[in-house]
């Protein structure tokens, strides 16, 4: 297997998984994405809020040394989030309360991240992307999935950016975001 086979590979999966992120929100109503189930469950604005936002900063910054669209673009304000945190540093309870005032918005918003990283995913390749961004995580995110996948004293490098924070991280998410569709009345995105 050649090295442009596995950054394909990236790229076709990034891509994929943003498929499913576009279709989980497509037929979503602010009642739904909204929905609070319980004390301790996250409601969906939770969890679309916190990935592709997440997905934004590890494309804006490390990528094109940018702001994320988020902050440039002023979409706390335009989606109309109750709490405009990412949820990392908050807890369970905290983020509960997050809610959209705008679903519409949300949608523009999405679809802006998703668009920016396949124009970046065009770009990328084998040498882009075993440029180092940090030569160890900080402290703070030796816990996080991406620290355990590259260990305590290994560099972070672009291939970590896109494979943990974009696409690993999204799976993640997906699969909170699947259910709680289904707690709603809404289907999967796959068959």
């Amino acid at each position: 297997m050649e090295v442009q086979d596995l950054v394909d590979s990236l790229r076709n999966r990034i891509r994929a998984m943003n498929t499913l992120w576009e279709r989980a929100v497509s037929d979503l109503t602010l009642d739904q994405v909204n929905h609070h189930e319980r004390a301790g469950v996250l409601p969906l604005a939770f969890s679309f809020s916190h990935y592709i936002r997440a997905q934004d900063q590890s494309i804006s910054g490390p990528f094109l040394g940018e702001l994320p669209l988020w902050v440039s673009g002023g979409w706390a304000a335009k989606v109309g989030v109750s709490v405009d945190d990412m949820g990392r540093e908050q807890t369970v309870a905290e983020m509960e309360q997050l809610r959209f005032a705008g679903m519409e918005a949300w949608k523009a918003y999405q679809a802006e991240v998703i668009a920016r990283t396949a124009k970046v995913l065009e770009t990328v390749n084998a040498g882009a992307l075993g440029e180092v961004l940090m030569p160890k995580l900080p402290p703070n995110m030796q816990n996080i999935f991406c620290g355990i996948v590259i260990g305590p004293d290994a560099p972070l490098r672009k291939l970590e950016v896109l494979e943990c924070f974009v696409y690993q991280h999204g799976l993640r998410h997906m699969g909170e975001v699947e259910h709680a569709r289904a707690l709603v009345g809404l289907g999967g995105m796959t068959s």
